[in-house]
């Protein structure tokens, strides 16, 4: 081989090289309009339902630039994106598309900001239609006017979907029929106009292959697809974001549309019928969203008996009826934004496996939940107002028994009641045993209470409590019978120097000791005794008041007898009650036999404070003792009384 022969050779396979290259990358450019070819998977806007029917390509991405006409030769492009769609370069365009007649590469072409009349629109639409494009997208179409009546010609087409967007349409009169009909008898399997303000849509002549049907986001209105029953195929319908509002009509609409799954009637104006005519649902739908929107508890009258999955999500609905008739088949309800105090019963749905009730006002949930709805797996009860008190326990200890059936536990889940534990999430909330179990809170108070009554039993009969209480009834009634009979004699005036109280037992010590001692020699001593100053008619306790108030002291001779006299403890009661009431010093205690504390008994505590903390005189055995013994006595009841004649006792004339 030649030197010449080589480089010939060289030369031809760079230009080959260079041929295939172009081919791969491709711009086009008519005119000052430029058309450049994008990778575009078909996607239906507007929604996450995916046609899972129809297959998704991989296509080839083309930047670089290229002559026109040597493309069209080519004629290898699968993916091609052009815009700024006029009437000038629609020739152009409808060239180009002609050249991909049905066995070519090219299956998706998007059209973007088209500006084009009626019949230059129709035009690329059949052009589109006999050529070997699948999918066709068509955005932003402006300024169209002159609709008429075109001849459209559906036979000998490749084209599987089209989808439509934000199509403006300039004449405000023209017959809608000549619009709608081009649509709704297109003989593909997905259709989708979306964000177009489109009012109306025609049922088409015969039975359509339409399987996908996307209306989002225009003005439909309950007159759309009533008693149409040529969607015998149709399984996708997304209907969102329109102006719904009878879920009754919206029911008749479905009854004919016997492939029918998925429904998509979210965010429109759709309310409970008053009417009592029974809904009639597609007997074929299992997917049904009926979000946002103005829906009541009533709804579960107007259900498919075979839905799956049910999106109730923000509506108006307060409680689930218990009378309600079962959706049996029912897997996935969506209650979320809505007004329900508890979490629903399964009585209804006895398949339920995923509920969610996100965002309602539910202050304490059933703990029973699960009991009676044994095939939930997941439950999404956060972000609710929850109150947190003993009812919550139950539901915070369900959790732990559920194995993680709660979604989003624990974060979404926090206190909202009472203020002080706002924010506080379920999993840190504590409460005792004792203060949410009732009946073990009634029992121990119940304890409590018997204990509490049988110390205090103990103590009032170890403290002798009823007999003060006696005592003190006794004094009260005597100060208020005195008061009422003589209320002038109620200014007391002294009459004796001290009062004598002392035990039968002791009354020889104190006839032969005593008295005379105090009463004979100098000074004008005048003791009080029972047995000689009582006065009759009165009861015992009146007398012993009336001459402890009338005496200027209370001469107590203490001894064992003393201790074991019942009328001697009502003397003491009554002297101490003096003391205390007139803040004296009008109590003597004479120790007469010593007294061991064991004797005393139990109820003379307030004895055995006296002389605990007071000075008593001792009875000495000795008796170069007693004079000064008597001195001590006499010394403490010194006072000058007055006497009958009205002098002061100790004084003379």
């Amino acid at each position: 081989m030649t030197e010449n022969t080589r480089s010939l050779r060289n030369s031809f396979l760079c230009k080959c090289l260079f041929a295939l290259t172009i081919w791969n990358h491709v711009s086009l450019s008519v005119g000052n309009e430029f058309f450049t070819s994008v990778s575009n998977d078909f996607q239906e806007d507007g929604s996450d339902k995916k046609i899972e029917s129809l297959p998704l390509l991989s296509t080839n991405n083309h930047h670089s630039k290229a002559n026109f006409d040597w493309v069209v030769k080519q004629n290898t492009t699968e993916s091609l994106s052009l815009s700024e769609i006029t009437n000038d370069n629609v020739e152009k365009l409808l060239a180009l598309i002609s050249n991909f007649r049905q066995g070519s590469r090219l299956q998706n072409l998007t059209l973007t900001n088209v500006s084009v009349d009626w019949n230059a629109l129709m035009e690329i639409f059949q052009t589109v239609w006999n050529s070997s494009v699948e999918y066709f997208s068509l955005n932003n179409v402006t300024q169209l006017s002159n609709i008429e009546h075109y001849d459209f010609q559906y036979s000998n087409t490749c084209l599987k979907a089209v989808t439509m967007k934000k199509i403006l349409i300039k004449q405000l009169y023209f017959s809608q029929n000549d619009l709608y009909e081009i649509f709704s008898n297109m003989t593909i399997a997905a259709l989708t106009i979306a964000e177009s303000e489109m009012i109306h849509m025609l049922c088409p002549w015969y039975d359509s292959p339409f399987r996908y049907i996307n209306f989002l986001k225009n003005d439909l209105t309950d007159l759309l697809f009533q008693n149409c029953k040529t969607l015998i195929q149709l399984e996708t319908l997304i209907l969102q974001k329109n102006k719904f509002e009878s879920l009754l009509k919206v029911s008749f609409m479905t009854s004919h549309m016997k492939s029918l799954k998925y429904l998509d009637m979210s965010n429109n104006l759709l309310s409970n019928d008053a009417a009592d005519v029974q809904c009639q649902w597609a007997e074929s739908l299992t997917d049904l969203d009926l979000s946002s929107n103005q829906l009541s508890e009533a709804v579960f009258d107007c259900l498919p008996v075979n839905v799956k999955k049910l999106n109730l999500q923000n509506n108006q609905i307060t409680s689930v009826p218990k009378g309600m008739a079962e959706l049996k088949s029912l897997e996935e309800l969506n209650l979320a934004s809505n007004r329900l105090a508890d979490l629903p019963g399964c009585s209804g749905f006895v398949s339920l496996e995923f509920l969610n009730m996100e965002m309602n006002l539910i202050l304490t949930p059933s703990a029973n939940f699960f009991q009676s709805c044994p095939r939930v797996r997941k439950l999404q009860a956060g972000h609710n107002p929850f109150k947190c008190s003993c009812e919550l326990q139950d539901f915070i200890q369900l959790e732990r028994q559920s194995g993680g059936k709660l979604f989003g536990w624990p974060v979404a889940y926090t206190c909202e009641y009472p203020e002080d534990l706002r924010g506080t999430q379920l999993k840190d909330f504590h409460l005792t045993e004792l203060a949410c179990n009732t009946m073990l809170l009634l029992v121990t108070a119940l304890l409590l209470t018997l204990v509490l009554v049988a110390v205090v039993a103990f103590l009032c009969i170890y403290l002798d409590v009823p007999w003060y209480v006696r005592m003190t009834w006794q004094w009260t009634q005597t100060k208020r019978r005195a008061w009422h009979n003589h209320p002038e004699e109620q200014e007391t005036i002294l009459q004796f120097h001290a009062f004598i109280s002392y035990s039968e037992r002791d009354s020889l010590w104190v006839k032969n000791e005593l008295i005379p001692n105090l009463e004979k020699g100098d000074g004008c001593v005048r003791l009080c005794q029972h047995e000689r100053n009582f006065i009759p008619g009165k009861t015992i306790v009146e007398n012993i008041i009336n001459c402890i108030e009338k005496s200027y002291k209370s001469i107590f001779v203490l001894s064992p007898n003393f201790v074991q006299s019942e009328w001697c403890h009502y003397e003491l009661y009554f002297a101490h009650h003096k003391l205390f009431s007139e803040n004296s010093n009008s109590l003597i205690l004479i120790l007469l036999e010593p007294i061991a504390p064991y004797v005393i008994p139990a109820r003379y505590h307030k004895l055995k404070a006296l002389m605990a903390k007071r000075t008593y005189l001792e009875w000495p055995k000795e008796r170069s003792k007693r004079p000064l013994f008597w001195a001590n006595l006499r010394a403490a009841i010194s006072i000058n009384l007055p006497t009958a004649d009205g002098k002061r006792c100790g004084e003379t004339d």
